[in-house]
């Protein structure tokens, strides 16, 4: 008779050093706070811009939703079974062993993680200037948002220091303000005069071709960076209360809900302004409000905004910084990061290294920006790209997993299964391939510098492998 496969305790138990101060309200402020921030704010703009038209603007935003809610459908299983802080780091090493999870966790660290930190940050820095611009009549630099996003990240990475209790408070709040947020923008706009014509007068592109389906895959890694955080509870998970209930429960009522306000939001920006305008701008919530109630509703909602960002880059902070620590604990980072404060029973070292690193993304950024003149309004775009191939990569890996588990720990506590298993996770990993491969030709450049920097880690691993 086969012996049945027991999984390794440590991937699969819940004994912690940490607090679980975070119960399941906390845990969906987090998926809540994760998801917006800047994306919905800022990307409808590019988006309409690279597909020309309403109808490709609206099946981009609903092929995202669908993918995510997929997409969470196979990780709730991986979150339920194995309830420990890290999140895809630990999946990954439970699967493939500590290289591929090392990688992953180098690609996080300094790629697409404190990249994502780092681009909030500065989407806040926006904002602002346009608070600025309307109340002074000139914006000020992008070097002045550079800076302004580099204060943001330390101050919140300062709140973060004194214990995961205070953090969870901050999530709710922040969570709340970014949904009434949201509401407003809705609510005034269809309040106000609009017209329903901006939804037909571009609805059809020029002609339907491979280009137009180029242009939906590249608008595609923009609304997914709008989507992205949903997985975030999974990085604290050994600081949620009855984890393998509340973690798969909050990323289905916050990704539905999350969903529903993005399809409302995208309508409302649509009903004030006409997609030949959205496609020229940043700031598409405020250009929404003063087209609804003038400047004093610009000011408002960029002053709504700019709560959303902060608690979104609070929240990033908070959640990725468990990642490094988990990865010290294992041996497999720098072991300066492994330490928890011996009071409030937070990971200091890993949160100070997180904004250091994501600080020197934003510095190099600003390098850039003064020896190339590049234009400010890319900068957003230009450090999505950058990461998106590498999330990809690593996205299919983790979704994988699941076949790998069920077949190498068929017994292990499952308290939820991927719905339509092995359906829905083919499905995920199609669309995740297609979207690989289309963003490899849209942003090859990026891509390839971001996975460049990701295979340096082989190198640093290469290196602790001999020291041992």
């Amino acid at each position: 008779m086969e012996e049945k496969r027991v999984p390794p305790i440590s991937f699969f138990d819940e004994a912690t050093d940490y607090k679980r101060d975070l119960g399941l309200v906390e845990s969906l402020s987090i998926v809540v706070g994760r998801i917006i921030g800047s994306g919905i704010f800022r990307t409808p703009g590019p988006i309409m811009a690279l597909v020309s038209c309403t109808s490709l603007f609206g099946m981009v935003w609903l092929i995202a939703g669908a993918v995510t809610i997929f997409h969470a459908i196979c990780y709730a299983e991986l979150a339920a079974m194995m309830p420990r802080s890290g999140g895809p780091y630990v999946y990954l090493k439970a699967a493939y062993g500590p290289a591929a999870a090392f990688l992953r966790g180098w690609a996080m660290f300094f790629v697409s993680e404190t990249g994502g930190i780092a681009v909030v940050a500065l989407v806040f820095a926006e904002y602002l200037n346009e608070i600025w611009g309307i109340c002074f009549m000139a914006p000020f630099s992008h070097i002045h948002e550079i800076l302004i996003a580099l204060g943001i990240i330390w101050v919140l990475t300062a709140i973060n220091l004194f214990g995961v209790f205070i953090s969870g408070v901050f999530q709710n709040i922040f969570s709340l303000m970014k949904i009434i947020a949201i509401g407003i923008i809705i609510g005034i706009s269809f309040y106000a005069n609009g017209s329903f014509a901006h939804f037909t007068a571009s609805f059809l592109p020029d002609k339907f071709s491979l280009g137009s389906i180029v242009a939906v895959g590249a608008a595609l890694r923009l609304a997914f960076f709008a989507f992205s955080g949903w997985e975030g509870a999974t990085y604290i998970a050994e600081e949620v209360e009855n984890p393998r209930k509340n973690l798969p429960l909050s990323l289905f009522l916050g990704i539905s809900g999350v969903l529903v306000l993005y399809l409302g939001v995208n309508a409302a920006y649509l009903y004030q302004v006409p997609a030949a305008a959205i496609a020229q701008t940043r700031g598409i919530a405020a250009e929404a409000m003063k087209a609804a109630i003038g400047s004093a509703g610009a000011i408002l909602i960029s002053i709504a905004v700019m709560l959303s960002t902060f608690g979104n880059v609070s929240t990033q902070v908070l959640v990725k910084a468990r990642s490094w620590q988990a990865m010290a604990r294992d041996g497999l980072f720098f072991s300066g990061l492994k330490p928890l404060h011996t009071r409030y029973r937070t990971p200091n070292n890993s949160l100070v290294a997180q904004a250091v690193w994501a600080s020197i993304m934003l510095v190099a950024l600003l390098i850039v920006y003064l020896a190339f003149d590049i234009k400010s309004d890319r900068s957003y775009e230009a450090i999505i790209s950058f990461f998106s191939a590498t999330g990809a990569v690593f996205n299919i890996m983790t979704i994988y997993s699941i076949f790998i588990f069920r077949k190498k720990y068929p017994d292990a506590l499952r308290p939820y299964r991927a719905w339509l298993y092995p359906v829905s996770v083919i499905v995920v990993l199609a669309l995740l391939a297609s979207y690989l491969v289309i963003t490899l030709i849209t942003a090859f450049v990026p891509s390839l510098l971001g996975l460049m920097l990701t295979s340096t880690g082989l190198v640093y691993y290469w290196w602790k492998r001999r020291r041992r």
